[in-house]
């Protein structure tokens, strides 16, 4: 496409620019859902499960588009298929904000999730394909502002909405943003050639995929409510959907006309490349998802406060896209990943060492950090993951690839909410065993509250009182320590996977 663009006089940035603004927004859209949550279950009247749903059914949608992506791009032609993407993805925004029930508002999100899906892979595939082989480095930190900045932005920008305005205004930008890129898709977006006529369907493959999608979706969502599997129901669902991927993974492999390209993970760049990429949006989610929910439930600030705790991060990742592309020229790209991973490490491990008087500076460090690491590893990843593939692969390679990154932070979100429900519990069993009449710290601080308490009470209830603080700092303490537990897990993640970059190629095939 890169010679189709030059021959046709049309400016990159303005290839760029036609992809890269509904794809960065259909990004920030989803990040800004997790600060306004409890604003939406509010409105609603719905608990905090059942407002999950306005999560997941993004999720789900958003990952099997992702998937289909490459196939649907093949039958419609580039062009057409992102003009449907972008109209799908600016209806669903205007069912969210005029939702009047909370199922009208998971329909809205999940037609969302099918027109924002196919957005993320088609940007890569169109910035490697238009710009020539010496600008990859630029084309990949343009692709990390939309995916990576724009994501990192949501929860300031959401906190910010929805302490200001309302929580309808996330999903409302979307509208104007969704008619300027139609109509610059129009303009500046070149077609690709697309033939239906031999095209085979993989109903099979499609079929499997959604099934074991939804049914892993609700196994994460509903696990750890109904306590995993203990319930029945719970378990037969999960023994389901592994059955439906191990019949996907063998279905895929077998049938030529599978929409899947699993050959593509003989490719060693694409098979360790989609690994790291996984694994570093898992981390990005962890602390994008927790940081929050700690700082708004353990350290009582606003959605907007716990936005900005986030700002830094948007810094340090834009002034890092400025410098990446000229460190990507003059050393390895191994090497700068393996030092990305070494800041994500530092980071994380630096969520470990918080307590309840931490300042906002201190939680603010972390995410600087984090902001480095994220772009020193994601836009060398990008650039050498989809380099070693034949051109006639991109498309397919970056829906596998996005698919991989998307199915990796449903998951992660998953375990480290069910890491915190579990690892409180643990640690009220330790704690709980120093509120002892035996403890000389505890009996001193119980007769401190009782005297605190007993100028405004009588002596039985500022006994009352003074056990009921202490619990409630307990419960409070437990909940910190899981938190840490979860930070320290993904630290030495991190940590595990700084060799790991090495055993990628630092050669990128040419693409014209």
């Amino acid at each position: 496409m890169g010679d189709s663009v030059r021959q046709n006089n049309i400016p990159l940035w303005l290839v760029a620019a036609s992809i890269l603004i509904p794809t960065s927004f259909s990004a920030l859209a989803t990040s800004a859902t997790n600060v306004a949550i409890p604003h939406i279950s509010g409105y609603f009247a719905a608990t905090s499960d059942e407002v999950k749903w306005v999560v997941t059914s993004y999720m789900v949608a958003n990952a099997c588009l992702i998937m289909l992506s490459g196939w649907l791009e093949s039958i419609w032609g580039r062009k057409t298929f992102l003009k449907i993407s972008i109209a799908i993805f600016t209806i669903g925004a205007f069912i969210c904000v005029a939702a009047p029930t909370l199922n009208v508002m998971v329909f809205g999100r999940f037609i969302q999730g099918i027109g924002g899906g196919p957005m993320t892979p088609m940007a890569q595939t169109i910035l490697l394909s238009a710009f020539p082989p010496d600008k990859k480095g630029v084309a990949m930190s343009l692709f990390g502002l939309a995916v990576m900045v724009f994501a990192v932005l949501g929860p300031s920008f959401g906190g910010f909405l929805v302490d200001n305005l309302s929580w309808q205004y996330i999903y409302s930008v979307n509208i104007p943003v969704g008619i300027v890129s139609l109509m610059m898709v129009n303009k500046y977006i070149q077609d690709t050639p697309h033939d239906t006529k031999h095209m085979h369907i993989d109903y099979v493959g499609m079929a499997a995929l959604i099934l074991w999608l939804v049914s892993m979706q609700i196994v994460l969502d509903k696990g750890q409510q109904y306590n995993w599997f203990d319930c029945a129901w719970i378990f037969w669902l999960s023994i389901f959907s592994l059955i439906m991927f191990v019949f996907l993974i063998v279905w895929e492999g077998e049938n030529k006309n599978s929409f899947m390209k699993l050959r593509l993970f003989k490719d060693r760049n694409f098979l360790i490349g989609t690994i790291l990429s996984t694994s570093v949006t898992m981390i990005v989610f962890t602390t994008m998802f927790l940081a929050p929910q700690f700082l708004q439930n353990i350290l009582g600030y606003t959605a907007l406060l716990s936005g900005y705790s986030l700002a830094p991060r948007i810094i340090s990742c834009v002034i890092m896209l400025l410098l990446i592309t000229p460190l990507m020229k003059l050393y390895d790209n191994r090497l700068l990943m393996a030092i990305g991973f070494l800041f994500l490490g530092i980071a994380t491990f630096m969520f470990t060492n918080v307590n309840l008087s931490v300042s906002f500076l201190y939680v603010s460090i972390p995410n600087i950090f984090l902001g480095i690491g994220i772009i020193l590893v994601f836009i060398p990843v990008s650039a050498l993951v989809l380099g070693t593939l034949p051109e006639e692969d991109l498309p397919n390679g970056a829906s596998l690839h996005n698919f991989c990154k998307t199915i990796g932070a449903a998951v992660v979100v998953s375990i480290s909410s069910t890491i915190v429900a579990r690892h409180s519990q643990i640690h009220q069993t330790y704690l709980v065993e120093n509120l002892s009449n035996f403890n000389i710290v505890f009996q001193q601080k119980m007769t401190s509250l009782i005297h605190t308490f007993i100028s405004s009470a009588s002596s039985s209830f500022a006994q009352t009182k003074a056990n009921a603080y202490i619990y409630n700092q307990m419960l409070v303490q437990s909940r910190l320590m899981s938190y840490v537990d979860v930070f320290a897990i993904f630290a030495m993640l991190a940590f595990i996977l700084i060799p790991v970059a090495f055993l990628m190629s630092n050669e990128i095939k040419k693409h014209h």
